[in-house]
């Protein structure tokens, strides 16, 4: 088994849900995450989508050591290093590239590569990865897509995103190969 499979199932075990934060203004990052932490939510993923993300994972980690928070939206191999420098315990990304799984194979951050076909994950599977992101998972099909992976990709497991709400949730989580899903539904019901 790879570094790679081995961290992820240290990550998430017993976590069903991740908060995907999209944070704006630095000021609001610990405040946000310690709300999510209240609510139940340990393991965080903060996503490259603004300028202040990398700064926002540093003060998290600085101010709630508790909380396990990765970064997402990590598209190459630049970015990765980053959110490694910056002290996030795991990437997230919506696709991959040739060029990012390769420099995740010289990075120790674990990666989470975001699939959307059959073809995608059996790639990844053949290069030794185990856990995917399926994106945007209600766009490309969702529990139905998933149902039908399972048959002949059983060692997949996946963390799907991208429409996900607290009542599709279940559904998704009821899946074989379901190990966890992500979403902002929670940081919109306080």
């Amino acid at each position: 088994m790879t570094h790679q499979n081995l961290e992820f199932e240290k990550l998430l075990a017993g976590t069903t849900i991740i908060p995907v934060m999209v944070i704006k203004d630095v000021k609001d990052a610990v405040p946000m995450a310690r709300d999510l932490m209240g609510q139940g939510f340990r393991v965080l993923e903060i996503t490259l989508r603004t300028d202040c993300a990398l700064a926002a994972i540093t003060e998290i980690i600085a101010e709630i050591p508790d909380a396990i928070v990765g970064v997402g939206t990590v598209t190459n191999g630049v970015q990765l290093r980053a959110a490694y420098e910056a002290g996030a315990k795991f990437a997230v990304s919506p696709g991959f590239t040739d060029a990012l799984l390769k420099a995740a194979e010289d990075m120790p951050i674990p990666l989470l590569p975001g699939v959307s076909t059959a073809s995608e994950a059996m790639t990844l599977q053949d290069a030794g990865y185990r856990y995917l992101k399926l994106f945007p998972a209600e766009a490309v099909g969702g529990c139905a897509l998933l149902k039908a992976l399972y048959g002949p990709l059983p060692n997949l497991f996946f963390c799907p995103t991208g429409g996900i709400t607290a009542q599709s949730a279940k559904d998704y989580l009821s899946l074989p190969n379901v190990i966890s899903v992500g979403g902002s539904w929670m940081m919109s019901q306080r």
